[in-house]
């Protein structure tokens, strides 16, 4: 049996099948084998594309990902799966961030989450939503407070 089998991931190492609008059942996560450490984990997905639920029109964007694990990690063939999910569904760039955020939070439960979209301009606009969350009752609820304030736009 390897780890893969240990850890119930499902989509590693498969033919992958991409899914035709959210879905957020397609995450799977495994063991972080380094609780004794807090350390960042980042991922960058510089070809999302969501819809406008208003128009119907395509939304890029880059999405980027930093988190502070607690007990378990996404694995990233199923976030990939994940935010590819997001090209025939329809919601404004500050909801796409937002739902991120939140189902990578349930899913994992990390110490701290931030997700940034970069989204390319439409009418001339460029629009940068930020979301982050950190364990309530802890010192990375506080880190959220504190780079949520310190935070710049790009």
């Amino acid at each position: 049996m390897n780890s893969r089998d240990t850890e119930g991931l499902q989509a590693l190492g498969k033919k992958t099948e991409y899914r035709d609008d959210y879905a957020p059942e397609v995450l799977e996560t495994f063991q972080n084998k380094h609780l004794e450490n807090d350390y960042w984990v980042q991922f960058n997905c510089p070809e999302f594309t969501s819809l406008c639920p208003i128009t119907g029109q395509p939304d890029f964007a880059e999405i980027k990902i930093m988190y502070i694990p607690g007990e378990r990690m996404v694995e990233s063939k199923s976030l990939k799966l994940y935010l590819f999910s997001f090209r025939n569904h329809g919601d404004f760039h500050e909801d796409c961030v937002n739902i991120i955020m939140k189902d990578l939070v349930r899913l994992m439960e990390p110490k701290y989450i931030e997700v940034t979209g970069l989204f390319t301009p439409r009418g001339g606009i460029s629009i940068y939503p930020y979301a982050n969350y950190g364990r309530p009752g802890t010192k990375y609820e506080t880190l959220a407070e504190q780079r949520l304030a310190a935070r710049q736009c790009v």
